[in-house]
C-alpha cells in the first residue's frame, strides 16, 4: 500500500527512476555537509529535521533519545542514530520508507547539536574560553585559540575527563589517567597531567585529543581543590606551607551543616589509581587539640554533609575554578565552534 499525498487536489506523485532518487539523497547529503555536520557523530539530545518530499506527515523534528535512537512514523522499530552521520540515517529512512512510499526523496539536517557539552581551557591562558567542538581536537590547538600560555604557566597542565567519551575512537590508544575517587570505584574523575615542555617539544603523547566537557586548566601552582560543604567550593592555588586550615580559609570557610569531625583528603600515589585517604577532624584542629594537615598538589578536600563526595560535584568545582578568577559565570566566557 502506498500513502497518498498530504496536499488535497493534486495528483500522485509520478514514479521516479532510482537514479532521480538518489540524486535526490546526494542533494540533501550536500546540504548537511555545507552546514559542517557532515562528519558530525550524533549523540543522545541532538535535534534533526526530517522532510520528506510531498508527504508533510513525515516532516518535523525528531530527537535522539537516550538509548542514542529516533523514531520515524510508521517505521516500525528505532532507528540506531548514536555516533552515525546524518546523511547515513537518512539513507536508511529513505529505505524504510519504500514500504508506503515510491522512491521516497528524504532530507534530513542536524538542526540542534545537544551531545557535546562543551570543553573549557582557563588558567594561565591569555583568554578563557569554552569550546563546541562538532570534530575532534588536539590541546594545542585549543591553546592556540585561548592565545597561548602566559608566563605564568607552572609548567603542567591538568586535564579533567567530566563526562565520558560518546564515539571513542577505537584506534586511539588508551593514555593512563589518574582519579580522585572514594572507596566506591563506582565515583571517579579521571584526569591527565601534562608537561607543557613536553608540548612544545612536539611530543605526540603531551598532545591528546580533548573531549567534549574536558576542563583544561594550565596550572599557575600545583592546585588543590575543596569541594562540598564550604562557602565557595573551588580550587586554590598551593603556596608555601598550605595547610587544610589554609585551604578552608581561601575558600570563605565552612557551612554550617558542614561535619567538621571527619573532613576527608583524596592523595594520589604515584604509580596507582587508587589514593590515599586522609580523615582530619577540622575541629579538633581549630582547638590545637590535632595537628593541622599539609597539602599536598592536586589534594581533593571533600567537606561532608548529608550527601558524600561525587564526581558530579567535583566537576561543578572544577569549572568554578576554571571561571573564578574572572568574576564571571561559564555562560559568559567567550564561545568558539569548532567546524
Amino acid at each position: 500500500m502506498v500513502l497518498a499525498q498530504t496536499q488535497p487536489g493534486t495528483a500522485p506523485p509520478a514514479t521516479q527512476t532510482p537514479q532521480e532518487s538518489e540524486t535526490a539523497t546526494s542533494n540533501s547529503s550536500s546540504v548537511v555537509s555545507q552546514m559542517g555536520a557532515g562528519n558530525y557523530l550524533l549523540g543522545p539530545g541532538d535535534v534533526l529535521t526530517l522532510r520528506v518530499f510531498r508527504y508533510q506527515q513525515f516532516d518535523g523534528d525528531v530527537e535522539v533519545d537516550s538509548n542514542g535512537a529516533i523514531e520515524i512514523p510508521l517505521v516500525d522499530q528505532p532507528i540506531i542514530a548514536r555516533c552515525r552521520r546524518a546523511q547515513d540515517i537518512q539513507r536508511e529512512i529513505a529505505e524504510a520508507l519504500k514500504k508506503y512510499i515510491r522512491n521516497p526523496q528524504v532530507s534530513l539536517r542536524v538542526k540542534e547539536r545537544r551531545s557535546r557539552p562543551t570543553a573549557v581551557v582557563a588558567g594561565a591562558v591569555r583568554t578563557p574560553q569554552q569550546f563546541q567542538m562538532l570534530r575532534r581536537v588536539r590541546l594545542l590547538q585549543l591553546l592556540a585559540f585561548t592565545g597561548g600560555i602566559t608566563e605564568q604557566a607552572s609548567g603542567s597542565i591538568q586535564v579533567f575527563h567530566t563526562e565520558p567519551e560518546i564515539c571513542p575512537d577505537p584506534n586511539e590508544p588508551n593514555l593512563p589517567v589518574q582519579t580522585a575517587k572514594t572507596t566506591d570505584d563506582a565515583l571517579q574523575v579521571p584526569f591527565t597531567l601534562y608537561n607543557i615542555n613536553d608540548l612544545r617539544l612536539g611530543k605526540e603523547e603531551a598532545n591528546p585529543y580533548i573531549r567534549p566537557g574536558d576542563i583544561v586548566m594550565v596550572q599557575e601552582a600545583p592546585p588543590v581543590y575543596v569541594t562540598g560543604a564550604v562557602v565557595a567550593p573551588q580550587g586554590v592555588y598551593l603556596r608555601n606551607n598550605a595547610t587544610l586550615m589554609r585551604a578552608i580559609a581561601q575558600v570563605g570557610g565552612l557551612r554550617r551543616e558542614a561535619k567538621q569531625e571527619k573532613i576527608t583528603i583524596y592523595r594520589q600515589k604515584p604509580g596507582t589509581s587508587e589514593p590515599e585517604i586522609i580523615t582530619a577532624n577540622y575541629a579538633a584542629i581549630k582547638k590545637n587539640k590535632a595537628p593541622d594537615v599539609v597539602l599536598q598538589p592536586y589534594d581533593v578536600i571533600d567537606v561532608q554533609e548529608d550527601g558524600v563526595f561525587s564526581p558530579r560535584r567535583l566537576g561543578d568545582t572544577l569549572r568554578g575554578l576554571a571561571i573564578g578568577g574572572l568574576g564571571s559565570t561559564i555562560s559568559n566566557l567567550p564561545l568558539r565552534v569548532i567546524y
